[in-house]
Order: structure tokens, then C-alpha cells, then sequence
């Protein structure tokens, strides 16, 4: 097994969210014109095909008042804030409740350019990585540090 150095250590590679599907997808293999991926939320496997928007977590950044910031350091906030625990269920919060809680996470949130979709979106990703132990406290720890070298 190779040996991961956690400078570079991302809990996020091989994550995937597809446009226009719900959940999170994990990156199975890769074809000629497609990727096979898997279903975070109920397992199920299925080709995303290169007319698909793919996004990869990782890649991810959100914007806050000092620049932007990894999804993965944005993660390690919100577990740090939840003590490893899932966050807010955004289906069920009001707006109100939804911004008060990001600003907790993340103080320094940029509200004019994050969507309340956005947001949800957020919520409910880390809560899918919660369920399956992908955030950990190690992760979420390196992620953090991570953020601070790049400063």
C-alpha cells in the first residue's frame, strides 16, 4: 500500500458530485468516453459519460472574505464546529438558520458570492461524507494545516 504524505493528503480524491444527479459519486474506473462511478448514498454503479458535468470535490474551492478556500478546509471546519457529528440538515432549516449556522463554521463566508443552493448543497455533501467516515478527525486536521501553509 503506498504511503500517503499528509502535506498533500486530500479526504476528498476520487469524490464526485454530477450535474443534475443528487448525492455524491465515488470514481470506480475510466473508460474510453466515460467514468464508472458509485453512489455514495445507495451504492448502485453507473457510466457518467463525458456530456456530463463532472466535478471533482477536490478542485473544489469556496469564496470567503480573505480569498478562496479548499471544500476540503471548509469540511474540517464544519467538524471541527460539530465535533465530528453531522451539521445542520439543510432540507429542513430555514434560510435564517442555514446562514447563521455557515457563519459559525466559517465567520469570514463570503455572503454575497455563496448561494443559499450553495449552501445546502454544503450541508448535505458533508453529511453524505460523514455517514461514510470519509471526514475523520485525522483528515479534517491535515486538511486544516494544509490551508494554513498555503497562507
Amino acid at each position: 500500500k503506498k504511503k500517503t504524505n499528509i502535506k498533500t493528503y486530500n479526504m476528498l480524491k476520487g469524490i464526485l458530485s454530477i450535474a443534475g444527479q443528487s448525492g455524491l459519486f465515488k470514481l470506480v474506473s475510466q473508460g474510453n468516453n466515460s467514468i464508472i462511478v458509485e453512489s455514495l448514498t445507495d451504492g448502485k454503479r453507473m457510466p457518467a459519460h463525458g456530456t456530463s458535468r463532472v466535478s471533482a470535490l477536490e478542485d473544489i474551492s469556496m469564496y470567503t472574505e480573505d480569498g478562496d478556500v479548499k471544500l476540503s478546509y471548509v469540511f474540517a471546519c464544519i467538524y471541527d464546529f460539530t465535533k465530528g457529528e453531522k451539521c445542520i440538515d439543510a432540507k429542513k432549516a430555514s434560510a435564517a438558520e442555514i446562514k447563521e449556522y455557515m457563519g459559525n463554521v466559517l465567520p469570514n463566508w463570503d455572503k454575497e458570492h455563496i448561494y443559499m443552493s450553495d449552501l445546502k448543497r454544503l450541508f448535505t455533501w458533508f453529511n453524505i461524507l460523514i455517514d461514510k467516515n470519509i471526514i475523520t478527525a485525522e483528515n479534517a486536521k491535515a486538511a486544516q494545516e494544509e490551508n494554513k501553509d498555503e497562507e
